[in-house]
């Protein structure tokens, strides 16, 4: 089986002159995140019950 390229997606926190850049991909196993400037370095990977619970507490976090 070949697994196909990701669909990455710019998050919409990303600045505006692309600054501080972070991408994400997900499909039914996993979610990908990468940095946009630096994309050699590689991914994080998560299950997305993880990725879910991440972006919820994020969301309650004062910034």
């Amino acid at each position: 089986m070949t697994e196909t390229s990701p669909n990455w997606h710019k998050s919409t926190y990303s600045g505006a002159d692309n600054d501080a850049c972070v991408e994400v991909a997900d499909d039914l196993a996993r979610v990908r995140v990468r940095d946009t400037k630096d994309r050699a370095r590689g991914e994080l990977t998560a299950t997305p019950a993880a990725w879910a619970a991440f972006t919820a507490f994020l969301r309650t976090q004062r910034i």
